[in-house]
């Protein structure tokens, strides 16, 4: 890919900047520049330090005036940063003048999101989403590789192109090329993956997703629930890739689980767009489990911001079980009825302990109540077939071989009662 300016080899010590402009929102304002300093922490780089301020009006050209640019520039050099990230989203050309003011890196939250995301991604899918976001975003970037290429021709309007413009129109066109070719290729992905999902349909296993904000504890609940070796890590967006694994609930019916990528507050919308696909799996399951930090003081924001990207994306209006996670870690409970009033049917749990899985688990359990039957069934010996799409399907709570049958309690999903029909006892449920 088109390196969009020159960068130092390595980027090692950052200052973070977040601007506001009014009052009120100063508490917003310095949550996000925490948040910042995660995201940036998960690069491994150094936050040596932060800059919020007010300001009446936005600078266009540098987003702030010359005597807030003159304290970041100061408060950089004294701290040894050598990247200065913005909370806010720069334009093109602010970024640029920006690293021309201040003699260093200059990135915002966008770009810093894009590098996790550029490092995270696993499957083919993932990798193609990361590199048609990137793609996007350096589009109207690309000028900034040139600025060290001299124009040629004289002035006026009639005078031929410089050499750096000519080779920036060349840059565009093969940027605009490869973005069309990504486009065409995750479209092929995806219709792989409406395949898989139909196949997948076919098999009447009732499924769930797992949404939340990130490093709320998903995929340790998943690796808990369904003990399958799934990746778990102390770090914002420890993967972008869903993982799906089947998990047998206590009364014995299956259902497939899959944990899906986390949000955070202000994910551009360009990415919101782009990683749609990963998040397909909320839109079409039966139902959600919203994974929250109980810990974290900003819990109920948490909240709102998942529910605002499910309502984007089509899936607020399915059934969910909200779960307040880390409850282990939670000091003063007095706090725990406040979160309870966001959802009077939530759980609290603790993966970390094992608290409350059991509670979790009968809900679970209630969400697919009205997929599953229980029966009694009396299988001849020379059908083991449906004896196997039993085991597979279903759960078999008893089993009793006679002469010439094989006399069954099973719990089974209603899409395939009518296989066993012919085969059921008189008094079933």
């Amino acid at each position: 890919m088109l390196d969009v300016r020159e960068r130092p080899e390595f980027v090692e010590r950052a200052l973070l900047v977040g601007i506001y402009r009014e009052l009120h929102e100063e508490p917003e304002a310095r949550s996000l520049l925490d948040e910042l300093g995660e995201l940036v922490t998960t690069l491994g780089i150094e936050v040596k330090g932060d800059f919020l301020s007010r300001v009446q009006k936005l600078n266009a050209r540098h987003l702030v005036g010359s005597g807030k640019l003159e304290d970041i520039i100061v408060q950089a050099e004294t701290l040894d940063a050598d990247c200065i990230v913005f909370d806010n989203e720069l334009s093109p050309a602010q970024q640029r003048n920006l690293e021309a003011a201040t003699k260093l890196c200059v990135v915002d939250r966008q770009e810093i999101i894009l590098d996790i995301f550029n490092r995270r991604a696993q499957t083919k899918e993932a990798q193609l989403q990361v590199s048609l976001a990137r793609m996007e975003w350096s589009l109207p970037r690309l000028k900034r590789a040139w600025t060290h290429l001299g124009r040629q021709g004289g002035g006026g309007s009639g005078a031929a192109r410089g050499e750096g413009e000519q080779q920036i129109e060349i840059d565009r066109r093969i940027v605009r090329k490869r973005i069309g070719q990504m486009r065409a290729e995750l479209a092929e992905v995806r219709k792989h993956r409406a395949t898989q999902r139909k196949t997948r349909a076919r098999i009447p296993i009732p499924n769930a997703a797992i949404v939340g904000y990130t490093n709320a504890g998903k995929s340790s609940l998943l690796r808990r629930l369904t003990h399958a070796d799934v990746l778990v890590a102390d770090k914002l967006f420890a993967t972008l890739d869903t993982t799906t694994r089947r998990v047998e609930l206590p009364n014995g019916n299956p259902l497939l689980l899959t944990d899906t990528v986390g949000f955070v507050r202000n994910l551009p919308h360009r990415l919101v767009e782009a990683f749609k696909a990963t998040l397909e799996e909320a839109v079409l399951s039966e139902f959600l489990i919203h994974v929250l930090d109980a810990g974290q003081p900003r819990a109920q924001e948490f909240y709102k911001t998942t529910m605002d990207v499910l309502k984007e994306l089509g899936a607020d209006q399915k059934r969910i079980i909200t779960v307040f996670n880390k409850i282990d870690t939670v000091e003063d409970r007095g706090i725990l009825p406040a979160l309870k009033a966001l959802d009077p049917e939530s759980v609290f749990i603790s993966v970390h302990t094992g608290e409350g899985l059991e509670d979790l688990q009968t809900k679970m359990q209630d969400m697919i109540a009205d997929r599953v039957i229980q029966m009694e069934l009396s299988i001849p010996h020379d059908r083991s077939d449906l004896i196997a799409v039993l085991h597979q399907h279903g759960h078999v709570l008893e089993s009793k071989y006679e002469y010439e049958t094989v006399e069954l309690i099973a719990s089974l999903p209603k899409r395939i009662e009518n296989q066993f029909s012919p085969f059921a006892k008189t008094g079933n449920q």
